[in-house]
């Protein structure tokens, strides 16, 4: 039975901490330690909020040591949580304060089907993750890190077109004059990958997909590769100084001419917990996903 669990939630904010606050009294009926980032310890302790159950961790401990990670936000929330919780297989269990919380569970007026948690009455859904890799042009790692949605090339905050290759375990693919690629799992075609005229995949297939942003031509369409792929976008844009690689929205990476971003099928997963009784396309549905 899960008796350390984490509480995440951004406690600096007046309603998502009275949330938070609601969740922790549901959790202590059930586990003995609720791990809560120290960053939120002088916050919690100003508003007179502390609780016996409340242990104040780093974020690398909050992580390290629970066994069940609780979420409240929307789905940002929920990538730098799956992020964090993967290399440990950590279930997370989402709750939805933001505005569509696709990767949530539970709806804040549906905080008592927590307890089906601790009566072990749920099931983990497996996300597949990407492993993101940037090499420059003479082939050495410049960063790697993981996403649970997608990776995105392209010129940052300037809208202007940039030329990449796509290339697949070294076989060229095609080149693409566009605002950009988006590099997606099933998880993430729902995302940034969908705005841009990509397909819905349901997250039991196991595949990548690459999507133009605004491509500069009649013939450009999404492709979708299987998980084995060993993607490569190299940056071949001779009138931009630097392009970008952004990950699941939040870590942002340079990209000079001749960089080299691969992308592959991470071994880890984002496990995330499911309590309802609530298909894939039935999510689609609920969230108004049109």
């Amino acid at each position: 039975m899960m008796k350390k669990v984490a509480l995440i939630a951004n406690f600096n904010i007046a309603d998502k901490a009275e949330a938070a606050y609601r969740v922790a009294e549901q959790l202590a009926k059930h586990c003995g330690e609720i791990y809560v980032p120290l960053v939120y310890k002088d916050r919690i302790l100003r508003t007179h909020q502390n609780r016996r159950e409340f242990v104040y961790l780093s974020a690398e401990e909050v992580y390290e040591k629970a066994e069940l990670i609780v979420v409240l936000g929307g789905d940002g929330f929920m990538l730098d949580a799956a992020r964090r919780a993967a290399p440990r297989g950590t279930p997370i269990l989402g709750i939805n304060l933001g505005r569509v919380g696709y990767m949530t569970e539970l709806e804040q007026d549906e905080l008592p089907l927590m307890e089906k948690v601790f009566k072990g009455e749920y099931t983990l859904d497996a996300r597949a993750m990407l492993s993101v890799t940037v090499m420059t042009k003479g082939g050495q790692v410049k960063a790697s890190c993981y996403a649970l949605n997608d990776a995105v090339v392209a010129n940052g905050s300037t809208a202007r077109i940039v030329d990449l290759l796509l290339s697949d375990n070294g076989e060229e693919i095609s080149s693409f004059r566009a605002d950009g690629l988006v590099i997606a799992t099933p998880t993430g075609s729902t995302a940034y990958s969908l705005s841009a005229g990509g397909p819905i995949i349901d997250p039991k297939l196991s595949c990548m997909c690459v999507t133009p942003i605004c491509p500069h031509s009649l013939m450009a369409r999404p492709l979708v590769f299987p998980d084995s792929a060993h993607l490569e976008v190299k940056n071949i844009c001779v009138r931009e100084k630097v392009l970008h690689l952004t990950v699941d929205g939040r870590a942002t990476y340079d990209l000079y001419y001749g960089d080299t971003v691969v992308i592959t099928r991470s071994n880890m997963t984002a496990n995330l917990v499911r309590i309802k009784n609530e298909g894939f396309y039935a999510k689609i549905r609920n969230k108004k996903f049109q």
